[in-house]
């Protein structure tokens, strides 16, 4: 193969694989919902929502965001998610000076391909509601006699 063709299959494959993290992990992630008791209904500030844990959702690897449960008798819980990135992405985006260059690695922040959601999974610990108690009727001391 000569050099020109060389050139020409690389950057071909670089314009076509786009990002290395892009290929390898993709743009969405598996995000996973649990709660302690299990049922809690979940939303997300991103507009998802489940109606009993567990449940999951294919989230974008860019997307931040807070998830509600709410379990009739608990404390509603809020979680905030965030983005990180992850060591396998961080690798794939270093795949990008290999063979996507400039054009792979632009792909890989503009997708978030090289980010992970932290915490996964996402568990709610339900508190139950306190329940008021009452106070009892009140017991008075008799009086002492006076003495005479």
């Amino acid at each position: 193969m000569s050099t020109l063709k060389l050139v020409f299959s690389l950057i071909a494959g670089a314009i076509t694989l786009g990002g290395c993290a892009t290929v390898t992990r993709g743009m969405s992630e598996q995000v996973n919902f649990t709660s302690e008791p299990s049922g809690a209904a979940v939303r997300t500030s991103i507009g998802l929502a489940c109606p009993a844990t567990p449940c999951t959702f294919d989230i974008s690897r860019k997307s931040a965001f807070t998830a509600i449960f709410t379990l009739p008798g608990y404390v509603q819980q809020e979680i905030n998610v965030t983005t990180d990135v992850a060591g396998n992405g961080a690798a794939g985006f270093a795949g990008n000076i290999l063979l996507g260059g400039l054009i792979g690695m632009g792909t890989d922040v503009a997708t978030g391909a090289t980010l992970n959601h932290t915490p996964n999974p996402v568990n709610a610990l339900m508190v139950p509601i306190p329940t008021e108690t009452k106070p009892g009727p009140r017991i008075r001391k008799p009086k002492p006699t006076p003495v005479s």
